[in-house]
């Protein structure tokens, strides 16, 4: 049949692959059912929507995206040269943060 060795490897290949999926992007962070309370409602709202709007608002390459379980989008992002936490809050226009 196939050496020990190949199996081995097509074996490994496959659990880091699904690692991979499992980990999704590293930028990107959704609110987590686990980490909100019950009575929080999380939107449908979507990273790549949050990062259009700050892009639209003169924000360059919005990055770290993270909803809260408040649905507002918070994110990392250069404004006028100069780097800036962002806040995006459900239905509003994205603001830099005071803390930046």
């Amino acid at each position: 049949m196939y050496p020990r060795s190949i199996v081995l490897g097509v074996v490994f290949a496959a659990i880091l692959f699904a690692g991979a999926i499992a980990a999704g992007p590293w930028t990107v962070s959704e609110a987590r059912a686990d980490a909100c309370l019950l009575t929080d409602i999380i939107d449908g709202s979507t990273a790549d929507q949050a990062m259009k709007m700050m892009e639209a608002t003169g924000y360059v390459q919005p990055h770290d995206l993270n909803k809260g379980c408040d649905n507002y989008w918070y994110a990392k992002a250069t404004k006028d040269g100069t780097p800036v936490d962002v806040v995006l809050p459900p239905g509003g226009q994205p603001f830099t943060s005071h803390g930046s």
